[in-house]
């Protein structure tokens, strides 16, 4: 394979690999209405996806962060352009957001409580924040602003 070929498929598993980090989750917003009126017992069966989503996205990230390293090293780019630096202090707030937002909220779900609607609540507005990080992510890699 020539250098070109081996640019398109690290180009196209790393794009694949944005498509799973980000599209997931678009699907658990119409959960998030089941959840809120799903008897207890039946919670576990609508928190699922959220778990699983969170762990494929986690994985498809690894695969995204190694591709784009890869992209960065084999291409012009340098890790001093301006949409590079601003992608990679998004990612890691990402990070930091997606360790702290799913996963407590889940659990405290699935606990026996008495404010379902308030714990929805903050889900949703999770992952609506979540979304818009990892879209502004993606505009930065599609659009390659120049800042500075």
């Amino acid at each position: 394979m020539n250098d070109l070929s081996w640019y398109i498929v690290m180009l196209y598993i790393h794009i694949f690999s944005v498509v799973l980090s980000i599209g997931p989750y678009f699907v658990l917003f119409p959960l998030l209405a089941m959840i809120r009126r799903a008897p207890f017992e039946q919670l576990p069966d609508y928190l699922e996806p959220f778990r699983i989503t969170v762990r494929l996205t986690k994985h498809a990230g690894h695969v995204l962060v190694a591709t784009g390293i890869l992209l960065t090293w084999i291409t012009a780019w340098t890790w001093k352009t301006s949409w590079i630096i601003a992608t990679v202090l998004i990612m890691v707030a990402s990070l930091y957001f997606i360790a702290r937002a799913f996963s407590p909220l889940i659990r405290k779900l699935k606990a026996p409580h008495d404010h379902r609607d308030a714990l929805v609540n903050q889900l949703r507005k999770a992952l609506i924040w979540y979304v818009i990080i990892t879209l502004s992510m993606m505009w930065f890699m599609v659009a390659k602003p120049i800042m500075w």
